[in-house]
C-alpha cells in the first residue's frame, strides 16, 4: 500500500483551506482543537450584538453557539461569559448566574468567569460565596486588579475595614491611577472606624479625580463633622445636595448637620419645609421636634415628636420619638 507523500506547500494548503474554507477532511471538526471557522463568525455576531445593546438577540445568538456543540470541553469560556453578562444587562440575575456556574463546571480555573461569578453573587448580596471565588482567582493570579478589588468591597461590607484595606493597599500598589470609586470606599473603611483625618485625606483624593459626585462629598461632610470642621462639613453637604437636589437622605443630612452646628432656628426652618413636601418622613420630624425643643417651642416639638411616632413605631426613629415624648410628659 502506497501512503500519500505530503510536501512541505501541500500541508500549509491543507491549513489554509482549514482556516479560509473549512476544507481538509481529517481536520473538519476544527484545526488543533479550535472552533470551525463558521462558529467564530457566530461568536462575533453575538459579540457585535452586545454591543449594539440588543441583548435579547445576543442571548438567542450564543444560547444556539453554546450549545450545538456536542462535546461539551469544546463550549467555549468566553461565550458562557458574554452569554451570563448578557443575562445581567437583561436583568435577569438567576440566569446569568446559572451560565457562570455551569461554564465553571467545564472551564474551573477560567479567571474572567470566576470573577464574573464573583461579582454577581457579590451584587446579590451573597458575599461569603463571592469571597470563596475571589479566593480561588488570587489564588491564580495574586495582582488581578478585578480580585483584589471585590475581595476588599467583600470585607468593607462585612464590616472587617481593615482588612478590606489590605487588599486595596494591594490594588493600589499595582494600580495608582485607580478610580476615584475604589479611593472613596477606601476612606469610607477610615470613616466607619472613626478615623476621620484618614477618611478626609482619601476622600480629597478622590473629589479631586471626580467633583461631580455627591456620595464622595457626603464622606467628606462625615468626615469634616468628626474633625469638628463644621462649616467646611456644611459646604460639602451643601455641594452634595446642589449636585442631587432630588435625594432626601443628603437633605435630612443637611438639616442634621445645621442642628448639629446649633443653628437650631435655621435647622427647625429647613425641616418644617421638608416635611411640608415629604410628610411620610419620619426623620424629618423628629428633627423638626428636636429643633423646636433648642428654641424651646415645647408644644410645637411634642406635637411633631407624636408625629414621627405615629407613623411607625416600631421602627427606630419612631422609638427614639416615642421615649423623647415620654421625659417630655
Amino acid at each position: 500500500m502506497r501512503y500519500p507523500i505530503y510536501s512541505k506547500n501541500n500541508v500549509w494548503g491543507c491549513i489554509l483551506s482549514v482556516l479560509l474554507l473549512g476544507g481538509c477532511s481529517s481536520f473538519q471538526n476544527g484545526f488543533l482543537g479550535f472552533a470551525p471557522f463558521g462558529d467564530k463568525q457566530e461568536y462575533i455576531r453575538a459579540r457585535n450584538s452586545y454591543n449594539a445593546q440588543k441583548y435579547n438577540e445576543a442571548v438567542q445568538e450564543l444560547t444556539q453557539y453554546i450549545y450545538k456543540a456536542g462535546n461539551v470541553k469544546r463550549r467555549e469560556a468566553r461565550a458562557y461569559r458574554l452569554l451570563g453578562m448578557s443575562y445581567e444587562q437583561l436583568n435577569q440575575l438567576d440566569k446569568a448566574l446559572e451560565t457562570y456556574l455551569e461554564a465553571l463546571e467545564f472551564h474551573p480555573h477560567n479567571i474572567p468567569l470566576l470573577t464574573s461569578a464573583a461579582a454577581l453573587y457579590q451584587r446579590t448580596g451573597l458575599i461569603d460565596k463571592s469571597q470563596l471565588l475571589y479566593d480561588r482567582v488570587l489564588k491564580q493570579d495574586p495582582t488581578n486588579l478585578n480580585a483584589l478589588a471585590g475581595q476588599a468591597e467583600n470585607y468593607r461590607t462585612f464590616g472587617f475595614f481593615s482588612k478590606a484595606r489590605q487588599y486595596y493597599d494591594a490594588y493600589f500598589r499595582l494600580n495608582p491611577g485607580a478610580s476615584p470609586q475604589y479611593r472613596a470606599q477606601y476612606a469610607s473603611t477610615f470613616l466607619n472606624q472613626g478615623n476621620f483625618e484618614q477618611a478626609f485625606i482619601h476622600i480629597t483624593m478622590a473629589l479631586a479625580q471626580d467633583p461631580q459626585q455627591p456620595d464622595y462629598w457626603l464622606v467628606s461632610a462625615k468626615a469634616s463633622f468628626g474633625l469638628d470642621r463644621f462649616e467646611d462639613a456644611l459646604a460639602a453637604i451643601n455641594t452634595a445636595v446642589n449636585l442631587a437636589p432630588q435625594r432626601t437622605d443628603l437633605q435630612l443630612y443637611k438639616i442634621i448637620g445645621i442642628y448639629q452646628t446649633k443653628h437650631y432656628r435655621q435647622a427647625a426652618q429647613a425641616a418644617k419645609e421638608f416635611t411640608q413636601k415629604y410628610p411620610s418622613s419620619q426623620l424629618g420630624w423628629l428633627l423638626l421636634a428636636l429643633s423646636e425643643q433648642e428654641l424651646n417651642q415645647q408644644a410645637a416639638a411634642r406635637k411633631h415628636l407624636r408625629k414621627a411616632t405615629e407613623l411607625d413605631p416600631a421602627s427606630f426613629t419612631g422609638q427614639v420619638a416615642h421615649q423623647l415624648l415620654q421625659v417630655r410628659k
